[in-house]
């Protein structure tokens, strides 16, 4: 039995359970789950718009949903990645997030759209989402975006994807980034670590899911020694010279332990960054976000984008933070 907390133990029964191995139906039950989601009520109005964006050479244009709150003054700008397992997903899976990180956190966010594995593995989810940081900083002057304070984040799949693109743009010489935002991050496809071996049965993601999803995005080359970096970011040697870091990780997570020691290792290389580590807690557990642990969890990640996007220096972690520097 896992010691989750009371709040999100009542809750439970109302998450759904896939088996990633049959994906037409885990895409099926993802798109109805996403569509019972509660909507979000801005307090302000927030212009939701969708276009789509020039794609990566060759490629086909890329689908994002723009969010942008009423402002008189050029405002940041976050690029958010779905979750999905690297497999499913699409523009609806994080609207409401969306909706609500433009509302509380002031500053335009732009919904990407990224192709999906196993039609389309690795690289193409992203280099969607680069070209979509790329027409953001080319073109964001026209939608009211300040294109010096850009940040990227994103939950599951999605956060690995986030943290891809930031090293992406480091060695690619891209687009600055102001931000990395990593909630509950896929960035390990050797799945070795201590909790990705043991949590089997754990909510929401699981070790067999795990493997699963990282064979779609990857094929054969999943867990061998030829994985690039960017597609599963903890290979990376170095990871100096990134933006300042929120890394996310859930007690009960076969991720847990990739996304704390790649904060481990922001830090060593001296990104100021920030552990959000919460017990009794299971992947993507923000789910369930009228329950007063989830809450606690939004809120930490809206503080943290609205500091760092808002103010000219690094984001200084709040209490419960660890501070980034030289380890």
């Amino acid at each position: 039995m896992y010691d989750f907390a009371a709040d999100l133990a009542d809750r439970l029964t109302a998450l759904p359970r896939v088996d990633y191995a049959d994906l037409p139906a885990t895409r099926a039950a993802l798109r109805a789950a996403v569509a019972h989601h509660r909507p979000y009520q801005p307090a302000r109005p927030i212009e939701v718009g969708d276009r789509l964006v020039p794609g990566p050479p060759g490629a086909p244009p890329v689908a994002v949903r723009v969010y942008r709150p009423d402002a008189d003054r050029p405002q940041p700008a976050l690029i958010y990645l779905h979750w999905g397992g690297f497999v499913t997903g699409d523009l609806e899976t994080v609207h409401q997030t969306c909706l609500r990180l433009a509302d509380r956190i002031d500053a335009v966010v732009v919904n990407v759209g990224y192709r999906l594995a196993p039609e389309h593995p690795f690289p193409a989810g992203l280099e969607d989402c680069y070209a979509a940081l790329e027409w953001l900083a080319k073109e964001g002057a026209d939608l009211g975006v300040d294109t010096g304070r850009i940040a990227v984040g994103g939950e599951s799949a999605g956060g690995g994807l986030a943290a891809a693109l930031a090293l992406a743009v480091r060695d690619r010489g891209g687009p600055a980034l102001r931000l990395q935002c990593l909630l509950f991050p896929a960035l390990d496809d050797r799945l070795e670590t201590v909790s990705a071996r043991a949590f089997t049965d754990t909510p929401m993601w699981d070790r067999h899911n795990a493997q699963v999803s990282w064979r779609y995005y990857l094929g054969d080359a999943a867990g061998g020694d030829a994985v690039d970096p960017l597609a599963a970011p903890a290979r990376a040697d170095d990871l100096g010279g990134l933006p300042p870091a929120y890394v996310l990780a859930c007690e009960y997570d076969p991720l847990r332990d990739e996304a704390l020691t790649y904060a481990h290792r922001l830090i060593q290389a001296g990104v100021k960054s920030r552990i959000g580590y919460h017990p009794g807690t299971f992947h993507a557990c923000i789910a369930l976000g009228d329950t007063a642990t989830a809450q606690q969890i939004l809120t930490e990640q809206e503080s943290w984008l609205r500091d760092g996007l808002h103010s000219r220096l690094v984001p200084h972690p709040r209490p419960g933070g660890v501070p980034g520097g030289k380890a």
